[in-house]
């Protein structure tokens, strides 16, 4: 069934908003993938902020020239069977969960993605974002990386008073 000028309208209102407040837009092609794994990819995208669209192409390209930051964004790879993956909370995790459905579904291939102010990346750039540890793997390093200094000074400085105490107690013996 044809959708109606109305229901055009909302849908292209509503991706101006998803590419407004998105940090990262991240284009699949998703032909041949199936239903079952198309459901698991949503399901994981809901848990972290990340919103799934299948549009079509024409609609978002609407959107882009409706959004002020994407206006003037190259739109000429955006043709296919694609999917568009919105996240406004982190530049990474839409990059990520489709990534690791790509591992075990072989169909699903970047396209690109657009990040905050409209620049394309190219689908290289967005499997190298993919790959990175999420954001709180990487919080961890830091701060153990901070921490090992610390922790290497206590450990001499008690190492140091042990011997010191072995010392004192073989004296005294």
């Amino acid at each position: 069934m044809a959708l109606t000028k109305e229901k055009k309208n909302e849908i292209v209102s509503e991706l101006s908003g998803l590419l407004k407040d998105a940090k990262m837009t991240v284009v699949v092609k998703y032909e041949g993938t199936t239903v079952q794994a198309m459901q698991s990819l949503r399901r994981s995208a809901e848990e972290n902020g990340t919103s799934i669209k299948v549009v079509k192409n024409r609609l978002v390209k609407k959107a882009f020239e409706a959004s002020d930051s994407h206006k003037d964004s190259d739109t000429a790879q955006l043709q296919g069977m694609l999917m568009y993956a919105f996240n406004s909370d982190d530049e990474v995790a839409p990059a990520q969960i489709i990534h690791e459905l790509a591992k075990k579904e072989k169909q699903l291939e970047f396209v690109g993605a657009y990040d905050a102010s409209g620049k394309l990346l190219s689908a290289d750039e967005v499997t190298a974002l993919a790959q990175l540890p999420s954001r709180e793997v990487m919080i961890a390093t830091v701060v153990n990386t901070l921490k090992s200094p610390v922790n290497n000074v206590t450990s001499g400085l008690a190492g140091n008073l042990q011997g010191l105490l072995e010392a004192v107690a073989l004296k005294a013996a």
